[in-house]
């Protein structure tokens, strides 16, 4: 039996108060709130693509992680018009969902109880999407465990991020980390998320959640422009060989 973790619901903008020493996002600019709703609308499609996917059960035991890649790639331009992405679609299953998109493990066959992660990064009207999702196969009790974790270990970071006007890229990602810890996982990723915006943004140090970034998450952009976040929580059992993903706005 395939289950997901949720693939429809959406979660919104919550900022809380007004940053200190700052301009709020509708006074920054005054097209922000447009470029807020062009991404949350982005991220709506690619989230329909997941249904999608689903629904065609294209993630089945047998089929290995390059075929799922081009059948999404073809479903996402003929369904959804998608003619470019800003990453490559990623497919990892079993032991291949412990490592990260930076890694290149072996090609593998989806078996009957595996996890298995996609991260897609489609581009809908010039506006970048990412949005990653675990599934799992089969009744494994602590595979199912840890996929229902990552859900709630992003909304508790997610929280954490937005009680704290002036946190930096390098405090987000050590609470990630803990969070995951606390929730009796590792965590997996390198970095905890990233910047998102046109296609195609800036990849830099401090558009990233990662321990190289000291700077607030809520500065400006090259273009003087507020930054918008993907938040991205890899949890992992290395000695079990699997784990889980999932990503979307902050």
């Amino acid at each position: 039996m395939l289950d997901s973790i949720g693939v429809v619901r959406k979660w919104r903008l919550s900022q809380g108060a007004p940053l200190q020493g700052r301009r709020d996002m509708t006074d920054a600019n005054p097209d922000e709130l447009g470029r807020r709703a062009a991404l949350e609308a982005a991220q709506d499609q690619a989230l329909s693509l997941f249904a999608a996917i689903e629904s065609g059960g294209l993630i089945a035991p047998g089929r290995n992680e390059r075929d799922i890649e081009a059948d999404i790639h073809a479903l996402a331009a003929h369904r959804f018009g998608v003619g470019k992405h800003w990453h490559k679609r990623i497919v990892r299953a079993g032991a291949n969902t412990v490592t990260t998109a930076y890694d290149d493990p072996p090609l593998r066959r989806i078996e009957a109880d595996d996890t298995v992660y996609v991260d897609l990064g489609p581009v809908f009207e010039d506006w970048e999407a990412d949005v990653g999702r675990t599934y799992v196969l089969g009744a494994n009790t602590e595979k199912r465990r840890l996929v229902g974790d990552l859900t709630a270990v992003f909304a508790r970071v997610g929280a954490h991020y937005r009680a704290l006007p002036d946190i930096t890229g390098a405090q987000l990602y050590a609470f990630a980390r803990q969070a995951a810890d606390d929730a009796g996982w590792e965590f997996g990723g390198t970095i905890a998320g990233h910047t998102v915006s046109e296609f195609s943004h800036a990849w830099k140090d401090v558009n990233r959640i990662s321990p190289k970034n000291p700077a607030p998450m809520r500065g400006w952009d090259e273009k003087g422009r507020v930054k918008h976040w993907i938040l991205e929580i890899h949890l992992v059992d290395r000695a079990r060989t699997f784990g889980g993903f999932f990503e979307q706005l902050l």
